[in-house]
């Protein structure tokens, strides 16, 4: 274990509310998933950086699995039926990462991608460096992390474009749109 893991694993388990979230994930039978991207971030951001963590603030909490059995869009909707029936005060947004290549260049322009090989693989893609994190319970309860590119900008307060995928524009956009200096006054911004 490393120090930045075991940082990140005391900020989750302290909180009860994602500890409920990752438990209902865990016990929705999804292959491989797990929860990761924005309610992460604004977990950690909003303990370090920023003036606490609402989860009522949190806009989606994005569920990542692996499912390359069935790579229809209709599989993600499935999957986010499952989780909101279990906890209908969540606002889930399931994607199953082995089809994303199916649908992410009509959707977001660009280029195609290719396939993902696992949930690290897609991860390691995610639009900022501190949002390329997932975390799940296993089955005993243990806190296990998916950090593809490290832990240190997300545990540090920095906002940086991770350009595997994220274009300029998309960067720019989001940017914009999560106005991380003005939610997190402490976090420092890298422009794109």
């Amino acid at each position: 274990m490393t120090p930045d893991i075991d940082r990140l694993r005391h900020i989750v388990g302290s909180c009860e509310w994602l500890l409920r979230v990752l438990e209902t994930v865990r016990e929705s039978g999804l292959p491989d998933a797990w929860v990761g991207a924005g309610a992460v971030r604004d977990l950690v951001w909003g303990r370090l950086y920023g003036p606490g963590f609402d989860p009522g603030e949190v806009n989606d909490v994005d569920v990542v699995f692996f499912d390359p059995a069935d790579l229809g869009r209709d599989r993600d909707e499935q999957a986010t039926r499952v989780l909101a029936h279990a906890r209908p005060d969540v606002p889930w947004q399931a994607r199953n990462q082995a089809a994303v290549h199916t649908w992410y260049a009509g959707k977001f322009g660009g280029d195609p991608v290719q396939p993902f090989s696992s949930v690290a693989d897609a991860v390691a893609t995610w639009p900022e460096t501190a949002t390329a994190v997932a975390v799940r319970l296993d089955p005993a309860g243990g806190i296990e992390v998916c950090a593809p590119l490290g832990l240190a900008d997300l545990l540090a307060g920095v906002w940086r474009r991770n350009p595997r995928r994220a274009s300029l524009r998309v960067s720019l956009d989001r940017l914009a749109r999560h106005r991380p200096a003005e939610r997190w006054p402490a976090v420092r911004v890298i422009p794109p």
